[in-house]
């Protein structure tokens, strides 16, 4: 995504999604014989296929000035938060050979982690932060980059944003409202987009959103659950001394 005057930009890129679909391409079964089959990876054709992906985005965006941001495989804090958080993912495997596919990037590519933080959470932070806000564009498929303020490119549809303060505060609180069935947190039951819509309004405000789970019987510490399961990690939200997430508060008056 060119800046301002077309210059090049720094990509903070989810590796995660690139790990997956590389090492995902790179399987193949084998009927040995009646009724039984094995399952292989083919690392180089994996690699290969991360390399590819990895071109198209940088011709792309003509920048070769690359984060590789990566989930914590020790933990995640959302877990600590709600031990429920992506529990319906339990027992679901990744591709065949995807943590050695790790390891290799690791060892191969400018890579950042944060300990209990997901690789979204690296994202937002870094396109966040004092030193890469305006200068930086975010390459990921996931959606909840869309609570994220600032660039996204969105390799798989090739739609390039900018996303505002009141467009990503606006998304967060309707991934509140709605829940994430993907991630395991169920939001407001019954509510989706359009009555999402319909009680942020053209003013959308933390209020609101507690109004509607104590409407549905629930309660605002529900809420706050919830939010901080939604909440994509900013700048402001974690911090950098202690290595630890700032849990996310709603703001009075807000």
């Amino acid at each position: 995504m060119p800046g301002t005057r077309g210059q090049a930009m720094f990509l903070a890129i989810d590796t995660d999604i690139l790990l997956y679909r590389s090492a995902l391409s790179a399987e193949t079964e084998i009927e040995w014989s009646p009724d039984v089959w094995t399952l292989y990876m083919d690392m180089n054709e994996a690699k290969e296929a991360f390399k590819s992906q990895l071109k198209s985005i940088t011709v792309t965006l003509q920048s070769d000035e690359v984060l590789y941001c990566l989930s914590d495989r020790n933990g995640n804090f959302r877990k600590q938060v709600d031990p429920t958080y992506k529990a319906n993912r339990k027992g679901t495997r990744k591709p065949v050979g995807y943590t050695a596919l790790v390891d290799w990037v690791i060892s191969e590519y400018k890579t950042q982690t944060k300990p209990l933080l997901e690789a979204d959470d690296v994202l937002a932070i870094t396109s966040t932060s004092p030193e890469h806000r305006g200068k930086c564009v975010v390459v990921s498929d996931d959606k909840d980059l869309l609570s994220c303020p600032g660039k996204l490119y969105r390799p798989t549809t090739g739609q390039q944003l900018d996303i505002t303060d009141q467009e990503a505060d606006k998304f967060f609180l309707t991934q509140v409202l709605c829940g994430d069935t993907a991630d395991g947190y169920k939001g407001v039951p019954g509510i989706g987009p359009k009555k999402a819509e319909a009680i942020l309004g053209s003013r959308p405000h933390w209020g609101a959103v507690q109004k509607a789970f104590i409407n549905a019987g629930m309660t605002a510490d529900d809420a706050i659950r919830q939010a901080r399961l939604a909440r994509i990690l900013r700048w402001e939200d974690y911090d950098e001394e202690k290595g630890e997430p700032i849990l996310w508060q709603p703001k009075s008056q807000t």
